[in-house]
């Protein structure tokens, strides 16, 4: 019982960074109608900024306050001047575009840090709380604790502000949105800037975990898609429900199936996927649409 909690709780852990991402992902997929495969490269571009702010004598907590606004503005610059000139183009060229994207944030990375790991400690403490005999990470439990935290606030932006029914009206019907004095093109700005912000979250929180270098978000990008497309690609709850469920089953089948082990794990993730949507194809956690 002790092993099954402790794996709970770090499957959680995990899950809250998969689920951060996801919801990233979602708020742009419902802002702009665009999946955006950049989005790891701009979370693990963040953790670098924030990282380079503490090794330049800031304290934690400063640097990660201006690192999330930092990244909120370059993810609403990303989509002026990027996204916008192409918007109205075809799909797949703006889908190739995020592509692109990927490429050119992930050198940049590497220009900046180095390709060696880099020592972030984060916020919480590595060492152990010991409760009923299971043994949990104090930065496993501050990682859960943060993540749904910073998910209630997406939560309450997106249904209580003014911004978020700005939000919210321009991804269902733009052409109305306008008529009804929305401001489109802000909203889809303030989308991309929120998701940034979002990112650089999970950016900086995974860090002390994975190891702070240039590809350290690029497989948990990849859960984070799984955990969107198991959330139905449009619900942000879903999103987060299915990066934490996602999180607890790979952490669950690494720790009790012998042969799973890091390699498998993609694999594991992307056949629990392909179960799941072949049987209801708009996802778990989504809504059908007549």
């Amino acid at each position: 019982m002790t092993g099954f909690l402790e794996h709970l709780v770090s499957g959680l852990a995990s899950g809250g960074i998969y689920g951060l991402l996801a919801l990233a992902i979602v708020l742009v997929r419902r802002t702009t109608g665009v999946i955006n495969f950049a989005q790891g490269e701009m979370a693990t571009l963040a953790a670098f900024g924030c990282w380079t702010l503490v090794d330049h004598g800031w304290a934690f907590w400063p640097a990660f306050g201006a690192t999330i606004a930092l990244s909120f503005a370059g993810g609403a610059a990303l989509q002026v001047v990027v996204l916008r000139p192409v918007e109205r183009g075809p799909l797949a060229g703006i889908l190739v575009l995020t592509v692109g994207l990927l490429l050119s944030l992930n050198g940049l990375t590497a220009w900046i840090g180095g390709g060696a790991p880099k020592r972030f400690d984060g916020p919480f403490s590595a060492s152990l709380v010991t409760v009923g005999g299971a043994a949990f990470s104090k930065r496993d439990l501050g990682v859960v604790v943060a993540s749904l935290a910073v998910a209630a606030l997406v939560g309450l932006l997106l249904t209580r502000t003014k911004l978020g029914l700005g939000l919210r009206a321009a991804s269902a019907s733009p052409a109305e949105a306008r008529l009804a004095g929305v401001r489109v093109g802000a909203m889809r700005a303030a989308g991309w800037g929120l998701a940034a912000a979002l990112g650089a979250v999970a950016g900086v929180l995974a860090a002390p975990s994975l190891g702070l270098e240039p590809n350290m978000l690029q497989t948990a990008l990849l859960y984070a898609l799984a955990a969107a497309v198991l959330g139905g690609l449009d619900s942000p709850a879903g999103a987060l429900v299915g990066g934490l469920l996602l999180g607890v089953l790979l952490d669950l089948v690494g720790g009790c199936v012998h042969w799973v082990g890091g390699e498998l794990r993609p694999a594991t993730a992307l056949a629990v996927l392909l179960a799941v949507l072949l049987v209801r194809p708009a996802g778990p956690l989504g809504v059908r649409r007549a």
